[in-house]
């Protein structure tokens, strides 16, 4: 694609990234085959190939976003499925995230629009926040269909209908290596994010992580000054807040690597995986851009970690998983096929519905900002993993386990929990009798 930025507009970095990836794409059309809101809306401005030319258009032109192009990279659920469909390489991610950003800085939105931004932003990336808040929703869920607004109806509908009691685990502290020792001496030694929604919403799947990895000789460390990673807020395009809270972790794991070092970032929510391992990216310019690379480099999926230990894992029970792919992992991390294969060399039988690569519309905040989309992308997506006939649906996300456990019968566990669960750990809570 032909661009013609000014030599002073190349002079601002995101302007610089934005006209490498613009010229990269050559128009062939080939992310509109697999980009979930095209398949919904049939818009060709609601594909990537359609918010590249509005976003190459509004920053050629130094212009104030107009109401279409913000409506639709607002459409656009950061799924990246059309980067793994893409021949040419073009890194859509970098360039609609700079064009979020953008329109964050130079456009005013409906005041209701910036309320509910400004309030989604200072709570979920905070554990006790975001509690209180779900407990205010499930107070309000009697009178949800009064509520004037889809949005707010969505967040109530949301809610869990019972929150778990804050775990001891997630606290700072070090979860000292058993089992499998070489020696006595531990196999790994390893951080984990603990992340934020996930702490509020479901216990289990930290609890499981760090019960198996020490089982498996790795020490695993909750590293003080950690919290969200800032993907939440970086996809509404408020930068400030999403590097202030990058940074506290970069500084975070930074000292673990500089004190008893660390052999990887151990993450269990894709979502945050995808943007803490881009944060050597967006600290490229940054004091902290050396820590960022470091961390960055040495931030890995918990399958990942769990594929280079040998886990004598055992299947109690003869099930049929339904895997759902989050597009945090299969498109933002490159990590397709290791989850399944670990479940099913644990003696699970795997099922992989139609259509994986699409998105369940959960997208981080997606399906409180788009509750219409996202609505029918949970239906597509549940209509493929009850066509399975699973006994259990796996997936590693909590934003995809949420969506997809609000409207289908049966147990949504994560990945983890199951691995946990084949090398002597508990039964998942979801599949016993409630």
């Amino acid at each position: 694609m032909r661009t013609e930025f000014t030599p002073d507009q190349l002079k601002d970095s995101g302007t610089a990234r934005a006209n490498e990836i613009l010229r990269a794409c050559v128009h062939c059309g080939f992310c509109t085959a697999t980009c979930p809101t095209y398949q919904v809306l049939g818009d060709e401005l609601d594909s990537p190939r359609g918010r590249i030319y509005l976003i190459k258009d509004m920053l050629e032109n130094n212009r104030v976003p107009d109401e279409k192009t913000v409506k639709h990279v607002d459409r656009c659920l950061s799924c990246l499925a059309c980067m793994t469909t893409c021949p040419s390489g073009v890194h859509y991610m970098h360039l609609v995230d700079h064009a979020r950003a953008y329109i964050d800085k130079n456009y005013k939105r409906r005041w209701d629009d910036r309320a509910l931004r400004w309030i989604l932003a200072r709570i979920i990336p905070y554990p006790t926040r975001f509690r209180l808040a779900l407990f205010a929703a499930g107070l309000a869920r009697p009178f949800s269909r009064i509520l004037p607004d889809k949005r707010l109806r969505a967040m109530v509908a949301m809610a869990p209908r019972r929150l778990p009691t804050p775990s001891l685990n997630d606290s700072p502290q070090t979860h000292v290596a058993q089992g499998s020792t070489i020696g006595g001496q531990k196999i790994k030694r390893v951080a984990l994010m603990t992340g934020c929604a996930q702490k509020a919403l479901n216990t289990d799947i930290n609890d499981a992580t760090i019960r198996l990895l020490t089982r498996a000789g790795v020490e695993v460390v909750i590293p003080k000054g950690e919290g969200c990673c800032g993907s939440l807020t970086h996809h509404m395009g408020k930068e400030d807040l999403a590097h202030g809270s990058a940074a506290k972790n970069i500084s975070a794991w930074a000292a673990e690597m500089d004190g008893e070092g660390l052999d990887a970032i151990v993450i269990n929510t894709s979502g945050c995986g995808t943007t803490v391992k881009d944060y050597g990216h967006m600290f490229r310019n940054d004091p902290l851009a050396a820590d960022a690379a470091r961390v960055s480099a040495i931030a890995k999926d918990i399958t990942e970690v769990l594929g280079d230990l040998d886990l004598p894992a055992r299947a109690p029970e003869a099930l049929r998983i339904g895997y759902h792919s989050a597009c945090s992992l299969q498109h933002g991390q490159k990590i397709k096929d290791l989850p399944k294969d670990l479940l099913t060399r644990a003696g699970f039988q795997v099922a992989t519905p139609a259509d994986p690569h699409l998105c369940c519309g959960s997208a981080g905040t997606y399906n409180l900002m788009q509750p219409e989309i996202s609505g029918q992308l949970k239906a597509r997506k549940i209509r493929t993993l009850e066509a399975v006939k699973p006994d259990i649906i796996a997936a590693g996300n909590i934003g995809c386990m949420m969506q997809i456990g609000s409207g289908i019968g049966v147990p949504v566990v994560h990945t983890v929990e199951l691995m946990d669960w084949a090398t002597g750990g508990p039964k998942p809570a979801a599949l016993k009798p409630q």
